[in-house]
């Protein structure tokens, strides 16, 4: 098999193609050229190496979006060895165990995240050093490198010999079976990425400047912030600090954002944030991702921001999005068509492939899927069921091949005997003009029976009652399908990738319909 190592598919062929005076990093951590990025990786390379880390060992990185997270994953990526970026909100704990179960040889650190880091350093017995940012201030027996260091390497242009099929880099995932567990991902599934979502769907060109709500350390953020922008020539926006409407909107303003990304929650988020209808001018396209686009909120923030979304959904599994909606074709409330480059099947149960209008079990089959889940041999099972895998979403396809997600299988609900979508209720929620963000989840009744739920925000000043938003669902649902309880909450429990967190809810609302009624709502 012929070399190919996806930091030279990234970086060198633009420097090659005299493209190195073209921007490829910008924000409020300044500028680098594509030029000024091959330099620092290329010596970061050296220095990774000068250090000890060796092909295929594990560097951990604990980083915000910034020059330097890019510099470390391309660098390692340089020389064979596989980076593993991982979220910047686990606590010291956590981050101990993920250093543990990926036997990591290196902790990278910017300063944000430096006492977590040395508290997590602590106890794992096999770390052997931690690169340090500016500001880093460690209290450890390790050694420390400092990142400016070893960007002051000579370069030497070595390229570790990988091949499409080389181990590249880990990202952690809950995924589809609960427990954190690392997917390992190629060279080859970078340049897969790239050419089937970034090409195909977004259009993705050298003109473009990309900006994503949805951080670096997982595989959505990974792909708008690094992977499409670099593999196009075109231009990353990072912003380091936690993401928010008023400051995104900011730094698409300052910095020409001409694409958006974010999820649905927090396309709710800038609405409710009362952001001007040019807030996002000079923005072309925007991407959802991470749960299902509902077709109101579609609407309302299309129709406030005159910028269309095109929502998709994607896996870690799988590296990014595989099935979306296109521009010029985007059915609001469905998530798409398959992606160029990928197939689709949904199968009932017992493993049979369902009808169009028959809800079942996604599976998707494409080239840029994990090898497989590192040291989870079962889960592996579960979930890479040879060349397909196991989404773990509920899904139908209508008669014009558009798919529309019903909600994780697990998630499903049985009312009065028949299948119920939260999605589909969150949908009719929605369409209250009061209601901004709805989640919908079961609950057992004083028999134990299933009944759904409704978690709802509505906007400020709003007055809206429980009974008055039931009797609304009861008019656009079937019976068995609207709320039997609405609680009005003013946030929503969310995981660090921007995710409901249902199992929260689902734990809150156990008792409500029994008469046991909880005082708090977690976020």
């Amino acid at each position: 098999m012929s070399e190919f190592n996806a930091s030279a598919y990234l970086l060198d062929r633009h420097v090659e193609q005299g493209d190195g005076h073209r921007l490829a990093l910008t924000g409020m951590a300044g500028d680098l050229t594509y030029a000024e990025l091959h330099d620092r990786v290329l010596r970061t390379a050296t220095g990774l190496r000068a250090v000890g880390l060796r092909p295929e060992q594990r560097l951990l990185m604990f980083m915000a979006d910034s020059p330097d997270f890019v510099t470390v994953f391309l660098a390692a990526l340089r020389i064979g060895a596989i980076p593993v970026p991982v979220s910047t909100m686990l606590r010291a704990d956590d981050l101990a165990e993920l250093l543990r179960d990926s036997r990591a040889a290196l902790l990278a650190l910017t300063a944000d995240f430096a006492a977590t880091g040395s508290e997590a350093a602590a106890a794992a017995p096999e770390l052997a050093g931690v690169l340090a940012g500016d500001g880093v201030e460690m209290a450890t027996d390790l050694p420390v490198h400092a990142l400016a260091d070893l960007a002051d390497a000579e370069p030497d242009g070595h390229l570790y010999p990988t091949t499409a099929d080389s181990p590249a880099f880990w990202l952690y995932t809950s995924g589809t079976t609960g427990t954190p567990k690392a997917a390992m991902h190629r060279h080859e599934s970078i340049r897969v990425v790239c050419e089937t979502y970034g090409e195909q769907v977004l259009g993705i060109h050298r003109d473009d400047r990309c900006l994503s709500a949805a951080k670096a350390f997982f595989a959505y953020g990974l792909g708008n912030s690094i992977l499409f922008p670099l593999s196009a020539g075109a231009t990353a926006i990072l912003e380091p600090a936690p993401s928010r409407p008023e400051l995104l909107a900011e730094r698409a303003r300052v910095h020409g954002a001409t694409l958006f990304f974010a999820g649905p929650t927090f396309f709710a988020n800038m609405l409710r944030a009362d952001l001007p209808g040019d807030a996002l001018g000079g923005v072309r396209l925007a991407a959802s991702a991470g749960e299902p686009l509902p077709a109101a909120l579609y609407h309302r923030w299309t129709g406030h921001f005159g910028v269309d979304i095109l929502d998709g959904i994607g896996m870690t599994e799988m590296l990014h999005i595989f099935l979306s909606n296109q521009e010029g074709g985007v059915r609001p409330g469905t998530t798409g068509v398959p992606v160029p480059g990928y197939e689709l099947r949904i199968l009932d149960e017992a493993g049979r492939e369902v009808a169009p209008g028959t809800p079942g079990t996604l599976y998707v089959r494409g080239q840029s899927t994990a090898t497989g889940y590192w040291s989870r041999y079962k889960a592996s099972q579960q979930v890479f069921q040879g060349e397909w895998l196991c989404t773990g979403d509920t899904y139908v396809q209508d008669t014009d091949g558009y798919y529309s997600c019903m909600g994780r299988t697990g998630d499903m609900l049985k009312a009065s005997g028949i299948w119920v979508s939260p999605a589909e209720v969150e949908s009719r929620l929605l369409a209250h003009p009061a209601v901004d963000q709805a989640v919908v989840v079961g609950a057992g009744d004083g028999d134990g029976l299933e009944k759904p739920i409704a978690y709802v925000i509505t906007g400020d000043a709003v007055t809206l009652t429980e009974d008055e938003l039931i009797e609304f669902c009861r008019a656009g649902l079937p019976s068995f399908k609207r709320p039997r309880r609405v609680v009005f909450v003013d946030a929503l429990p969310t995981t660090a990738t921007g995710k409901i967190r249902r199992v929260e809810l689902r734990a809150h609302a156990a008792g409500l319909l029994a008469g046991d009624r909880q005082e708090s709502v977690p976020s």
